[in-house]
């Protein structure tokens, strides 16, 4: 998970890790391209709107790394309810749009859905 949002990271690795899931939260960018490189995970939540290396610039350098290239990413936004917001999303190679706020309970089956695993 990258989003700069400490009360988000923190939200989400509990939801998710409710669902018996791992999840190593990365503060921005950076970090997280970085750490998804080190340890390539099963997927990506992805926060559109950051400081310094946004989702979309995010998205782009771990799609050019190797280890990254095939690794699934969920957006993470508060503007999902946009439609050409989401298509422009989904457009960079997003396998799905997860709108902000999102409900703790729903978030594993979303992710699940979004990257095609089975609940």
């Amino acid at each position: 998970m990258i989003d700069d949002s400490e009360l988000i990271r923190e939200a989400a690795t509990v939801a998710l890790g409710l669902a018996g899931w791992a999840v190593d939260a990365q503060p921005g960018g950076e970090e997280g391209v970085a750490a998804a490189r080190s340890a390539p995970p099963d997927g990506i939540l992805l926060d559109v709107m950051m400081p310094g290396l946004d989702g979309p610039s995010t998205l782009e350098r771990l799609r050019t790394g190797d280890a990254t290239r095939d690794v699934p990413v969920a957006f993470l936004t508060a503007r999902a309810e946009e439609q050409g917001e989401r298509d422009a999303l989904l457009a960079l190679g997003a396998s799905a749009v997860i709108p902000k706020p999102f409900s703790l309970p729903q978030l594993a089956g979303q992710v699940s859905e979004a990257f095609g695993w089975s609940t």
